[in-house]
């Protein structure tokens, strides 16, 4: 059998962070492929550190990947740390670097310094454009579920991690509470599907725009409702859907915006009416008085049904590491993504 590449799998920086982009079960797949892994020990993470030793892995204390041999890929979900300044591995996590983000420049250069590769998970995609490993169902399950608690005067924080068995029993108890109108905006990806079946628990039919409606965007009918949750993703610049300007319109009945994407540093921002995301400690910020406009943009919904969330995402991506070493495999378009994205920043991408 040929050697199989080395993972690392990395503790999240990010408190709130309680995902694992592989779980156990599907970490003892590789094993016994002859995947050498080595899990870091991470005391949010949904799953114990114990689960992936008695899965085959090694362990290692968080924050070590720093010191993993330099053939290794190091698989995460969220942001680095701001050290080392060089990276000199391949990192696999979703960096949201390409796309003229805060902060992306420096994160490139700290690839281009150490010779280091970033294959980011948002552009793992097969030849149609299809993305193979993704949190969009249940980021946008979360996402409209907080939003209809929110609508119903039945959020409270800070937020805490859920199984998806006590969301639903919430989203029940709170119909009592009042009936929101809900547009969800992308309503047939997997985002928006989430979207909707989470409104569906919560005894809501949801208004469903999808490519066909937004083509031609009635900007009255969206503002005539209560509730929006945007899961548009786009790749290239679109017309906004809520702008500055609607906001002190005087018979706007919009009152809550749930941004499940936060694409909000980026210059492809469909909703550029906010600079900055919410979290868990305060999840909904007011973005205008009179009449009044609530904003929920968290940028990891999904780790608030985090045992959920990763066994969905882990089933998708445990089929892609197993081709990391094939060079006709989809990495190669994250590659060609990232050496694209180096090149626009002038910046040398050195790794093969």
């Amino acid at each position: 059998m040929a050697e199989q590449p080395r993972l690392w799998i990395r503790h999240e920086v990010r408190a709130s962070e309680r995902r694992a982009p592989l779980v156990p079960q599907d970490a003892r797949r590789l094993v016994e492929l002859g995947f050498h892994l080595t899990v870091e020990e991470s005391p949010q993470r949904v799953y114990p550190l114990d689960e992936y030793l008695a899965a085959g892995c090694q362990g290692a204390e968080a924050g070590s990947w720093t010191e993993a041999p330099e053939p290794a890929y190091v698989l995460g979900l969220k942001e680095l740390p701001d050290l080392p300044e060089q990276l000199i591995h391949r990192h696999i996590f979703f960096g949201h670097a390409y796309k003229g983000q805060q902060g992306s420049r420096e994160l490139l250069a700290r690839f281009a310094r150490g010779g280091g590769e970033l294959l980011d998970l948002e552009y793992l995609v097969d030849d149609t454009g299809r993305r193979l490993a993704a949190f969009g169902y249940w980021a946008g399950y979360v996402g409209a579920a907080l939003g209809v608690l929110q609508a119903r005067g039945r959020l409270t924080a800070p937020l805490c991690p859920l199984s998806k068995g006590e969301l639903d029993r919430r989203l029940r108890d709170s119909m009592r509470a009042g009936a929101p109108d809900a547009l969800v905006i992308g309503a047939l990806g997997r985002c928006g599907r989430g979207a909707v079946d989470a409104l569906e628990v919560a005894g809501l039919a949801a208004t469903c725009w999808d490519q066909e409606e937004t083509r031609e965007l009635d900007r009255a009918a969206l503002l005539h409702h209560d509730l929006l949750v945007n899961t548009v993703l786009t790749s290239r610049p679109i017309p906004p859907f809520l702008r500055p300007a609607d906001l002190p319109v005087a018979d706007r009945r919009l009152s809550l915006v749930v941004d499940v994407t936060c694409d909000v540093t980026s210059d492809l921002n469909v909703l550029p009416v906010y600079r900055a995301v919410t979290d868990w400690s305060e999840p909904v910020r007011r973005l205008h008085q009179d009449p009044p406009l609530d904003l929920i943009a968290i940028d990891n919904l999904p780790s608030l049904l985090p045992a959920e969330a990763s066994r969905a995402f882990s089933a998708e991506l445990v089929a892609q590491l197993r081709t990391l070493a094939d060079p006709a495999a989809p990495w190669r378009h994250c590659r060609a993504d990232f050496r694209a994205a180096c090149r626009r920043h002038e910046l040398e991408a050195v790794h093969v």
